[in-house]
């Protein structure tokens, strides 16, 4: 039988490597202790030069081997070692793995002593000039180093059960079952299946029986009948079971859970269980601010319960290489589509440096292919130039190993060479004033084969938090109008923007300062304005998002324009000082492509000039209209048809420009007068579900959003992200915003990166981590203005 001991605590660490190391007899006093997942640099927030993680480092840890292992089989698994790793085992190597993002298992029996401590030892290198992926030329992302994902030993008997492989198609089960090579012997393999629940255990149900002739791999077929469809909104999770066993005896038994579900891509579009859908997605790298990919379960679970819930997307990119299980395990649990490609960033390198491509490929597929989250396979190096050669094995090997998904190929080039099921494009071509996409006709002449958008806008317009408001509002409008040429064009597939977050990158990119400001949240996953774009076209909650401050002097010449309302009620009611103005619909003249197109509320007077100067319905429209025109243009540079309206209504309605003026002020500058209160209600079904209040703030508080209060101490650390965003007294939040902000913990807990911190664009965040103890803990937040937040744990 196997059983899994995972070893992410008591490890020895040195930045540096020194001979030796690698042998029992190393002093370890001057190295640190660590725990798994680490990072081999703990750096700043931003400016900082990627060189200071580059290094060959060393990690120890010494283990007990009893002596009822002499007779099994004993593994080393790491999930991710970034880059570069050689694995020792009582100073003899047993294993090389050459890939940052892909899991390894090394056997390390022969080299134990049974019955005693035994001495592991990794030598790192984290340095970008390695051949092989993503390394050889420049990289947009910050590469990082350490053993950053989990640890553990297998200890198996000596005929053991290598893999299980489930494919579905409707209620019919095909297993794959990989053996160890050296079983060649009759066998009984039994068969079961339970439905997965979190909550509770359910009973194994028995599937098959039957013995078997087996050399390497053997496939069993059967049906169930209760089986229910894994989708997006009822992501149905099942567990297999396989029991091996020899004379009537268990020798070995493998669990791994899967969903039934069909997923196709066709010319016209992506289909689940024969239903399209429109892929809504967005691109996530793996990095956090500090720790860069060194996190453990709950900050992945929490990227994927945000992409779900409070960005509303169905799909995510895990760009540029296999992410962290427990990232797409979450998918898998929440219905999310995932597309995971092979590392790489557009350089292809010499003949070595492909063969690596081609083991990153068959690991990738060995390693993932049961989530049923994933739908397509990357088996091009991001954005590199043809190589058919070397595609054309990818593609094979992945269509060998899962016949049951469709592969892609992330590419920039138009009527590039297509050999994989999947036109997979990054379309930058809108700008702001142009078309969102370009037609499916115009990239590919393989029209009979499907077509999906891997990336936009990105790059073509990087958001800071406190960039001005009209950034941030065309920010918004360009996100809009891609998604909405996305639906539009009925042949694309679906989508995924360019990105879920900022990150750390390197000097070629960013803004001077180590960061590409590319994502809808921010490095902490606060939300910028264009996440509401994401979050408005989910139907779960009810959402309602002004573009604006309503702050005049945010604007040039004072000139606040039309107001993005993003929301996806039918209507958005517009009040002004509890006056009614107008009531809004969705402009679906613009983007009336999308699930909720946006709500543009450009006149914030409606009837009230005519209701309170005691004019004509027609005389206040026009005087509107006048007004608005100075607003827009200033009155020296007036429309030759304004100028004439203008000249009109004085002559024959005996205006004078003194009144005209004491107009402007009070219903177009609101200069002067008594301070001016916008509300916006969102209807649905006729009733309000959510308003939101303008008004100039006269107070600022801090909110901070937890994604956990319970904290718990299992296989490693566990981390708690703090989001910290400053707001007004009617919750609106204040992007200029820039006091530091003291962090001071109790009990046993500590800070991960520094213990005082700069609001950024009104915005910011923390992680606290567990140090091995339980308790209550607690973290405070003081700024020098005297606003004083506690944030209250258990550590479990």
């Amino acid at each position: 039988m196997e059983s899994l001991f995972y070893i992410n605590n008591d490890w020895k660490f040195a930045f540096t490597y020194e001979e030796g190391m690698t042998e029992d007899d190393y002093d370890e006093s001057k190295m640190e202790d660590v725990r798994i997942p680490h990072t081999v640099k703990v750096t700043p927030y931003n400016c900082f030069d990627e060189s200071c993680y580059q290094t060959i480092a060393a990690y120890r840890r010494w283990i007990d081997a009893p002596k009822d292992w002499q007779n099994k089989r004993v593994f080393l698994r790491f999930e991710a070692i970034a880059h570069i790793s050689q694995v020792y085992v009582n100073g003899q190597l047993c294993a090389e793995h050459r890939c940052g993002y892909t899991e390894f298992k090394a056997e390390i029996s022969e080299y134990l002593n049974f019955g005693e401590k035994n001495l592991i030892a990794v030598v790192v290198n984290t340095r970008e000039d390695s051949n092989v992926p993503p390394f050889g030329n420049v990289i947009d992302y910050m590469t990082y180093g350490g053993i950053y994902r989990d640890v553990s030993i297998e200890v198996k008997n000596r005929h053991y059960i290598d893999d299980v492989f489930v494919k579905t198609s409707g209620k019919k089960i095909e297993a794959e079952l990989s053996f160890d090579e050296e079983l060649k012997e009759i066998i009984t393999v039994k068969t079961y299946i339970r439905r997965w629940n979190p909550q509770s255990e359910e009973e194994f149900e028995q599937l098959t029986v039957g013995n078997v002739d087996i050399i390497g791999i053997s496939r069993i077929e059967c049906e169930y009948d209760k089986a229910e469809l894994w989708d997006i909104d009822t992501p149905n999770l099942y567990e297999f079971k396989t029991e091996l066993c020899m004379e009537g005896e268990l020798i070995d038994s493998k669990i791994v859970r899967f969903g039934f579900r069909k997923c196709e891509f066709k010319s016209d579009g992506f289909y689940l269980n024969d239903r399209k859908v429109k892929l809504r997605g967005l691109n996530r790298h793996q990095s956090y601010a500090y720790v860069g990919y060194a996190m453990p379960k709950r900050a992945q679970v929490n990227d994927a319960d945000i992409l779900k819930y409070e960005l509303s997307v169905n799909a995510v990119r895990t760009s540029h290489y296999p992410q962290s299980h427990y990232f797409i395990d979450r998918c898998d649990e929440l219905g999310l589509l995932v597309f995971t490609e092979i590392p790489g960033w557009q350089y292809l390198g010499d003949k070595e440096w492909k063969k690596q491509v081609v083991q990153n490929t068959i690991d990738m597929v060995k390693y993932y292919r049961n989530h049923p989250s994933i739908i397509i396979w990357g088996v091009r190096v991001n954005e590199s130039q043809d190589d058919d050669e070397l595609y054309r094995e990818t593609n094979r090997i992945a269509h060998t190993m899962d016949p049951t998904r469709s592969t892609g190929g992330v590419r920039f080039l138009q009527k590039s060479s297509l050999l994989e099921d999947v036109y997979t494009y990054n379309d930058f071509v809108h700008n702001g004033t142009n078309r969102g996409l370009d037609d499916k006709k115009t990239v590919t002449s393989d029209l009979d084969k499907a077509y999906l958008v891997t990336e936009y806008n990105g790059h073509m317009f990087p958001t800071k938090m406190f960039d001005c408001e009209e950034h941030k509002t065309e920010h918004c409008k360009r996100h809009a109008t891609v998604l909405n040429a996305l639906y539009h064009n009925e042949d694309i597939a679906g989508g995924f923007g360019w990105c879920m977050f900022d990150y750390n990158t390197h000097k070629d990119f960013g803004s001077g300062d180590r960061i590409c400001y590319h994502g809808v949240l921010d490095m902490f996953r606060n939300k910028k304005p264009a996440a509401e774009v994401y979050a408005s076209q989910g139907d779960t909650d009810n959402i309602l998002f002004v573009s604006s401050s309503m702050d005049i002097g945010e604007h040039p010449a004072g000139y606040i324009g039309d107001v993005f309302i993003y929301t996806n009620a039918d209507s958005v009611r517009v009040y002004k000082n509890d006056e009614f103005v107008k009531e809004f619909t969705p402009d679906k003249e613009t983007f009336g492509a999308m699930p909720h197109p946006p709500v543009i509320v450009n006149d914030f007077v409606g009837e009230l000039m005519a209701k309170h100067e005691n004019m004509s319905d027609k005389n206040a429209e026009a005087i509107k209209e006048v007004l608005f025109a100075i607003a827009k243009y200033g009155q020296n540079d007036l429309p030759f048809k304004i100028k004439t309206k203008m000249l009109k209504l004085m002559m024959t309605e005996h205006l004078t420009f003194e009144y005209g003026l004491n107009l402007y002020y009070k219903y177009i500058g609101n200069w002067g007068a008594n301070v001016t209160t916008y509300r916006f209600e969102a209807v649905k079904n006729g009733e309000v579900v959510k308003s939101v209040v303008k008004k100039p703030g006269t107070r600022a508080d801090l909110i901070c959003t937890v994604d956990t209060n319970v904290l718990c101490e299992d296989n490693t650390y566990d981390v708690a992200s703090v989001r910290i965003v400053a707001i007004d007294e009617n919750g609106n939040h204040l992007p200029f915003y820039m006091q530091p902000v003291k962090l001071e913990v109790q009990g046993p807990i500590e800070i991960i990166g520094p213990d005082v911190i700069n609001m950024v664009g009104g915005a910011f965040g923390t992680y606290v981590k567990t140090i091995g103890e339980k308790g209550d803990a607690k973290l405070t937040l003081t700024t020098p203005s005297g606003i004083t937040k506690t944030i209250d744990f258990v550590v479990r």
